[in-house]
């Protein structure tokens, strides 16, 4: 790691940045959810897993999608390396 990646750190690219924000007003658009309400469940999911797995909180992605039937809150939590193999605390 050179030292301007210490100094500045790694970023997001502006193409990933813009495609999280477009799913977030899609979302919003085809729900009666609120981005803001959107990003507080999706820090609650962040915040229960982090409880017992080890996870990549930056790329975790929640998304509500539609049927012609049901709405149904998705959610994508990437697992860091070694989960599971250590006794669940209570």
């Amino acid at each position: 790691m050179s030292w301007l990646d210490k100094l500045f750190g790694q970023r997001e690219k502006s193409g990933a940045v813009a495609k999280q924000r477009l799913q977030m007003v899609l979302i919003h658009d085809r729900s009666d959810l609120s981005p803001g309400l959107l990003e507080l469940i999706k820090d609650d999911i962040i915040e229960v897993i982090a409880k017992r797995l080890e996870i990549n909180r930056e790329n975790v992605v929640v998304n509500l999608e539609r049927t012609e039937k049901d709405s149904m809150l998705v959610a994508e939590v990437p697992l860091l390396p070694g989960n599971g193999r250590s006794s669940p605390t209570p």
